[in-house]
Formats: C-alpha cells, structure tokens, sequence
C-alpha cells in the first residue's frame, strides 16, 4: 500500500512562490512515474506536471510549464512542485498521485494512470 501526503499549501499573493511537497510511503519514488493534479470545486480535476519514472523526463499542462517545476529527491523520498509567477486562478486543492506501472519514460497525464493519490492541500492565491 502507497501513502501519499502532501503539504506546503498555504495563501500566497499574487505574484508570489510555493514549493508543495509530497512524501511518499510503501514505494520509492524512484520505482514509479508520479504527477500533480489540481481541482477548483465544481470543476474537473486539471493535470498539472509529471515525472517519470526514470526521474529525467517531466511534462506539463497547458500554459503552466516555466512557471511551475515538478522534481524529486530519493533520498527524501518526496515529490516537489515548484510554484512560482502565482496567478488566482491557481487558485485550487492540489493532489499528488504515483503511477506504480508507467514505463522508464513515461509522464502520465490522465487520472485514470494514477494508481494512489494524496488527500490534497489547498493553495489559494489572493490578488
């Protein structure tokens, strides 16, 4: 059984930064693919960065890549999301999710490849 939690959400000026964080139990993050999605209520949930597997390939949603940045540290056993140039509209619950099955270099976008997800923070940026 994986574990997921996630943390470092918070409110944030327009303009402003926020590193999210997601610690992982019951598997490395260095043995599966692993993904940031977010969820405005009401709204479906939106992909927002990937990492494969192999920790070298990483893809984005539509207009957030150069602004936000998902990365890992093994060692930490945690996936980051880098957030900067906060807008409100990225205004939202933030999830993470692991993919136990993705290939070397695959970058999942769509929910139904995650296999576990995190009970979400929420990041709410002011303007």
């Amino acid at each position: 059984q994986v574990q997921l939690v996630e943390s470092g959400g918070g409110l944030v000026q327009a303009g402003g930064s926020l590193r999210l964080s997601c610690a992982a139990s019951g598997r490395t993050v260095s043995s599966v693919a692993a993904g940031w999605f977010r969820q405005v209520p009401g709204m479906q949930r939106e992909f927002v960065a990937a990492i494969s597997r192999s920790g070298t390939r990483t893809y984005y949603g539509d207009l957030l890549k150069g602004r936000f940045t998902i990365s890992r540290e093994v060692a930490k056993n945690t996936v980051y999301l880098q957030m900067n140039s906060l807008k409100p509209e990225d205004t939202a619950v933030y999830y993470c999710a692991v993919d136990n099955d993705a290939g070397l270099w695959n970058t999942p976008v769509r929910q139904y490849e995650y296999d576990y997800w995190g009970q979400g923070t929420q990041v709410t940026v002011s303007s």
